[in-house]
């Protein structure tokens, strides 16, 4: 369905912690709404949560962008990093060898295995938590916390030194650019993120440690084979920008909804089993989510009866279907006893659904169950509308969050 204007996207917020209008307005009277990307190119965008399970789990949405006609999302000339060709590791982007792929990491990132570390992330969050308190108050949350452990997490999974946490934030936030970087800029942290993860597949081959790259490294498995070195190469890469990106971002954001309207940050402090479900509705509640997954369409189709035509371009937000009224009731309230909150697509859904999401909660968890016993006064230094968003990245954060106890 074609509009009268093709507005700009990413929609603009009434404020950091407010959707846009328009995720209501496009679900209502538009199942498949046409918008602008920063590179100039039109997509389809789906807003509606069915509309959105419903594309991720279908084949012939295929998430290989760097083809022919499929539309460019960033200012860079590559088009930003859906479109960018996987170098050598192709085959795991879908189909069998992605199902081959995920079936190997998969056994690394079951819940047993994860809930198994949640005393080591706890013990990461105490330091670093340690850390703040002794310098004092006001800290700036981002630097002293929401930064560090999910690094020193990943780093400590795949075997990395959490020293080099700063060239992974540097490097990612480069690799998810829509208007921040160049091109030169893009190819630089490509080359640089990809011979540091070589090295580092290399040096693990060559003397393996209790870690999952190790692991990795020496898996021959009858049935779905060794990683090549190039699908290794990504795999760290993936996990290392993927792995630390979205979870910091998302503990500043569970903190900023729980301190902006501060009843519901002292809830949990009087009652911390409420944590599982605040972390749930903090992540239903997203609003700060990014540009959202494209797909290319391989062939004509329609969504919720609109005509879809084979090599056109359909992002979904999926945060965006997290407020969807049809499966929130009253979705725009932060109700951390909501039975179906756990039903969300932040994490996506079907054959790409986030392999982390075990991990992630955990360390959401582990984070919020610090705040509330150790730092129950948490504060904001700052009004929530004073807080800066990370302009020009694919991937929605704070710039910084200064706190106060």
């Amino acid at each position: 369905m074609m509009q009268d204007a093709i507005p700009d996207y990413p929609f603009e917020q009434p404020n950091v912690l407010e959707p846009p209008r328009e995720w209501a307005a496009t679900r209502a009277t538009c199942p498949v709404a046409h918008v602008r990307m920063p590179s100039g190119d039109v997509v389809g965008l789906l807003t509606g949560y069915e509309e959105i399970r419903g594309l991720l789990t279908d084949p012939r949405f295929s998430r290989n962008l760097a083809r022919e006609g499929a539309a460019r999302m960033s200012t860079t000339e590559d088009g930003g990093m859906f479109n960018r060709p996987s170098q050598g590791a192709a085959d795991i982007k879908e189909g069998p060898g992605h199902r081959r792929w995920r079936r190997l990491l998969s056994r690394a990132f079951t819940v047993k295995k994860m809930e198994a570390w949640r005393p080591r992330v706890q013990e990461m969050a105490d330091e670093l938590v340690d850390a703040m308190v002794a310098k004092g108050a006001p800290a700036d949350l981002r630097a002293a916390l929401a930064l560090p452990l999910p690094v020193r997490v990943i780093c400590a999974l795949l075997g990395a030194p959490s020293e080099d946490q700063d060239k992974f934030a540097r490097w990612s936030e480069t690799l998810l650019t829509l208007t921040r970087y160049t091109q030169a800029e893009v190819d630089d942290a490509q080359a640089e993120f990809r011979a540091y993860a070589s090295d580092l597949v290399e040096r693990k081959r060559a003397r393996p440690g209790d870690d999952l790259l190790s692991e990795l490294t020496q898996i021959s498995d009858s049935q779905d084979g060794r990683l090549s070195h190039d699908e290794l190469i990504a795999t760290v890469v993936g996990l290392l920008l993927a792995g630390h990106e979205t979870t910091s971002n998302m503990i500043l954001k569970m903190t900023a909804m729980l301190l902006s309207e501060r009843e519901r940050y002292e809830t949990v402090v009087a009652d911390p089993g409420l944590v599982p479900g605040v972390v749930e509705e903090a992540l239903r509640m997203d609003t700060l989510g990014g540009v959202g997954i494209p797909r290319f369409i391989t062939e004509d189709t329609e969504v919720s009866g609109v005509p879809v035509g084979a090599g056109s371009t359909l992002f979904v937000n999926l945060h965006a279907a997290n407020r969807d009224e049809r499966k929130f009731p009253d979705p725009d309230r932060f109700d951390p006893r909501r039975e179906n909150s756990a039903q969300h697509v932040a994490f996506g859904a079907g054959p790409h659904f986030c392999v982390g999401q075990t991990l992630a909660r955990v360390e959401l968890q582990v984070c919020l169950a610090t705040f509330v016993s150790r730092l129950p006064e948490l504060r904001l230094r700052d009004a929530p509308e004073d807080l800066r968003v990370r302009e020009g990245i694919s991937a929605g954060g704070f710039e910084d969050m200064w706190v106060t106890w």
